[in-house]
């Protein structure tokens, strides 16, 4: 979760604000990824038989959770999501979204939640990608441009803890560590970002080519249903 995006050119005195255009779109796509996530945290809590307040709970931490840890670590406090609560109110709408229509729509939810969760796929890709990069602004905001680890894994962070938040909290193995390509697209967005940053490249050409990278190989790994190797059970 971001919330004061910056360019990726790193001055002595700090970074330099991306343009008007790229703040817009910028913006518009760390949005969707929040709805994309509250909405997943609300599926499974749906799922899982939790009552309003567990789905709401559910879909806020899923959006917001990674950002949380990830300004701890940088010892930003109070962190972003209390003080600009913009992305934790949008969380919360989905949340309640969700509930609603499952309520409403009842058997018409449950029979496709399926085609519903596809067509979230995009969205998620797209917010991952954003949050990916937000976390490694965040990391480089706050003067660790010369640690590329901390601010890669800042960007993971910020991307992926929300969802293993999400099914620890839901009582399942968290989805990211068994069976998806979506921390590794998190990392190399991430990554890929970082070192354009560190050369000083044009922080809106940066923005894209981190985002971008992230949701090619997300959205790739889905439709090839790409698998990391695991050991088989006999």
């Amino acid at each position: 979760m971001g919330y004061n995006v910056m360019d990726s050119k790193a001055t002595a005195e700090g970074e330099i604000p991306l343009s008007d255009f790229f703040q817009v779109f910028f913006h518009s796509a760390e949005m969707i990824g929040t709805v994309a996530f509250a909405a997943s945290g609300a599926f499974l809590a749906i799922d899982r038989e939790m009552d309003l307040f567990g789905v709401i709970f559910l879909g806020v931490i899923t959006a917001v959770g990674g950002g949380i840890l990830r300004d701890v670590l940088l010892g930003v406090t109070p962190p972003g999501a209390f003080v600009s609560p913009t992305y934790t109110v949008v969380a919360i709408f989905t949340a309640l979204v969700v509930f609603l229509l499952a309520e409403l729509l009842n058997h018409g939810y449950w029979a496709n939640i399926q085609r519903v969760d596809r067509a979230f796929n995009l969205l998620d890709a797209i917010g991952l990608g954003a949050f990916s990069v937000v976390g490694v602004q965040t990391a480089v905001g706050r003067g660790f441009l010369g640690n590329g680890f901390l601010c890669v894994v800042m960007g993971m962070t910020t991307g992926v803890v929300g969802g293993i938040l999400r099914d620890v909290l839901g009582g399942i193995t968290p989805a990211v560590l068994r069976k998806r390509i979506y921390a590794v697209a998190s990392l190399m967005g991430a990554w890929l970002y970082y070192e354009l940053t560190r050369l000083n490249v044009d922080g809106s050409a940066s923005v894209l080519a981190g985002m971008g990278l992230t949701l090619a190989i997300r959205m790739l790994a889905a439709h090839y249903q790409w698998r990391l190797p695991k050991v088989p059970h006999p």
